[in-house]
């Protein structure tokens, strides 16, 4: 007989023995004739057998007394021996309490102790048993029941409580079996460290994982509940009660499942922020404070708790790290794929094992590169789409028309992009830096200057995704809240290396003004947020306004670059001229040099061509230099500028382009 039917038999025989006993116990209470008692004359309940049993391991764990322990042994029998109702009528000669109360113990049991019936011990404490106390009725008179989940502990079926199985969730991790890199491995060790160090006495400390990657900090969770022999759930602390009664209730059942399994809980606080949160806040201290085992807490900043707690911040890997994943990942097909992924994109280890397991088993070998590129951009999006309005880059180096100078800038803002990784890392730059490894610029000119196409054709040369931001979406009346989104924004973009493109940016980084009153203070606490999250951040930032001088002079110091988007003179209007028409528009002899003469942006160029080509398909011609000059009448008529007849009369002409 192995170990575990060596344990059901005892189980089974302690149980029998103990119902047989209880039954002989009643008949004698109730002063049944010999006839009708059980044919045995004592029974005792052996203690000391091996394996023990289950309600052994219990009284141990809960720490019963020998009374509280045979009260809870007597509610079991009632759900185990059919008879036993009767024998509880029979004792109190009432047949309407068939049911087992504190009174019927405290009349069979010898050594019975009165302090049983306090909620402070563990019968009423843990849960152990339910009281059905109606009326007026008496607490030792009131019906006890035991709870299912200590019934099916004490048959020998252990598994997770049913109440707590519905809030109760596995890891997002738990399918992935990655291997931790040195950074997340040194984390780990501190923290099992510190739990065996701390006092065995005491409730083990929180362990409080801080920081913005969720899935980080899962995989670290998982791995120190493995080397501990223990299973982690995940509760996200939007799922608590917060009716006290109810969370008290959530919080002893789940200190009680640990002390009866071997579990851990990581509870994902991921979402709650201080300033606006303190309605899910408080449930969560109040869980923390009453609850007990090993608890993991997943925070984005620093909580202070109150209670014993192991702070670690959780970065994702660092880059070296992540090249190695990918190159792992990859096996032979990685060749330069894992460093420009691992430079261009900040992904953890769950996310690199996805997209490399699943670009492998989709993709021929000769698209690969490109398609992990894809793919590491789709995972970034949906955090950012909901967050920013996502630009589809069309325009290319060849359609924006700037002069020389400001066309270099362009150039270097892409190419700082490209080389971050070798000026970095394999330069030592950032040994040297812990900020401003991102690329912040300015795009300053009036509105159709160009300054949207020239971040749309960077983000096309760089393939990465452009958003800009609404600024609608960000800031916020209420206190906090503008930072809140700030942060959302920043750390979504992180990940993927997006371009933020914050178009009418003096409307959000305008300057810090005197303090006159709290609307003062809290704007300038908005602006000195910008000011630190454009410094930190690891990507490309660009800043659009018409104002250059309404920006505040600290993040003009904190800007790598400065392009100013000039008036296009004749020469540059005349080339947008020509580039403005797609191939495919049929065109009629324009004469590129005359409107070139006509003083407007980039933007009311292109205004101009499309409202044509309108005209022309609904007058079913080509593009002509009479509708043009209409487009160009209606233009300057919108923009309220005087308009000389004499500037708009064509003669017909002829030559149609195909």
């Amino acid at each position: 007989m192995n170990n575990l039917d060596s344990w059901i038999a005892n189980n089974e025989e302690y149980l029998a023995n103990a119902l047989a006993w209880l039954r002989w116990r009643l008949c004698e209470l109730a002063q049944l004739p010999d006839i009708e008692k059980p044919k045995v004359t004592e029974i005792t309940i052996t203690r000391n057998i091996h394996p023990s049993p289950a309600i052994s391991f219990l009284s141990q764990k809960l720490d019963l007394s020998d009374f509280e322990q045979q009260v809870l042994l007597l509610c079991v029998a009632m759900e185990l021996d059919p008879g036993m109702a009767r024998l509880c009528a029979r004792a109190f000669d009432n047949s309407h309490q068939a049911y087992p109360t504190f009174a019927l113990a405290l009349s069979i049991f010898e050594q019975p102790t009165w302090d049983a019936l306090s909620w402070e011990r563990p019968l009423r404490y843990w849960r152990l048993i339910e009281i059905h106390q109606s009326g007026v009725q008496p607490l030792t008179t009131s019906g006890l029941r035991v709870d299912e989940r200590i019934l099916n502990y004490i048959k020998g079926l252990n598994s997770l409580d049913d109440r707590l199985a519905s809030l109760l969730m596995p890891l997002e991790t738990e399918e992935w079996n990655v291997k931790l890199p040195p950074s997340q491995k040194a984390v780990v060790e501190t923290i099992i460290l510190q739990l065996c160090q701390s006092d065995k006495r005491q409730r083990l400390p929180i362990i409080q994982l801080v920081g913005a990657d969720s899935l980080s900090k899962q995989l670290i969770a998982q791995q120190i509940t493995a080397q501990l022999d223990k299973y982690v759930y995940r509760l996200s602390v939007e799922l608590l009660p917060t009716q006290a009664g109810e969370l008290e209730t959530v919080a002893r059942l789940w200190h009680r499942e640990s002390l009866l399994l071997p579990l851990a809980l990581y509870l994902d606080a991921q979402e709650i922020d201080k300033p606006t949160t303190e309605g899910q806040a408080l449930p969560l201290h109040r869980f923390l404070t009453r609850s007990g085992g090993l608890l993991f807490l997943s925070t984005r900043e620093l909580r202070q708790l109150g209670l014993p707690t192991i702070v670690i911040d959780v970065e994702k890997p660092t880059p070296s790290e992540q090249k190695a994943t990918w190159t792992e990942a990859l096996v032979a097909l990685a060749d330069s794929s894992p460093q420009l992924l691992a430079t261009q994109f900040n992904l953890n280890l769950v996310n690199i094992e996805q997209i490399a397991q699943q670009v492998l088993a989709e993709t021929p070998n000769c698209e690969i590169q490109n398609r992990l590129w894809s793919a590491c951009l789709a995972s970034t999006r949906p955090q950012l789409d909901t967050l920013a309005q996502r630009l589809d880059p069309k325009a290319t180096w060849d359609n924006i028309v700037l002069p020389p100078e400001e066309t270099s800038l362009l150039h270097q803002i892409a190419d700082q992009i490209r080389q971050r990784s070798l000026v970095y890392q394999e330069w030592g730059f950032h040994n040297r830096m812990n900020r401003g490894m991102g690329i912040s610029a300015l795009f300053a000119g009036e509105s159709g200057t160009g300054k949207t196409m020239a971040a749309e054709v960077i983000a096309n040369d760089l393939q990465l995704n452009l958003y800009r931001i609404d600024l609608s979406s960000v800031v916020n009346k209420y206190i906090g809240e503008t930072e809140k989104n700030l942060r959302r924004l920043f750390d979504a973009a992180e990940d993927g290396g997006a371009i933020l493109f914050f178009d009418e940016a003096d409307a959000l980084f305008g300057k810090r003004s005197e303090v006159k009153d709290s609307h003062d203070r809290y704007a300038n606490i908005e602006v000195n947020y910008l000011l630190q999250r454009l410094e930190a951040y690891r990507g490309l930032v660009i800043l659009a306004t018409n104002l250059k001088s309404s920006l505040d002079h600290a993040f003009m110091r904190r800007l790598r670059f400065i392009v100013n988007f000039p008036f296009p003179g004749v020469a540059e209007r005349q080339v947008m001229w020509q580039k403005v028409f797609p191939p495919e528009t049929p065109i009629q002899d324009l004469d590129f040099n005359r409107l070139a003469r006509l003083n407007m942006t980039g933007g009311s160029i292109h205004n101009i061509a499309l409202n044509a080509a309108f005209l022309a398909a609904g007058a079913g011609t080509p593009v002509t230099m009479q509708l043009v000059l209409a487009a160009a009448r209606a233009e300057f008529r919108k923009l309220d500028r005087p308009v000389n007849e004499a500037d708009f009369r064509v003669s017909v002409s002829t030559g149609v382009r195909e």
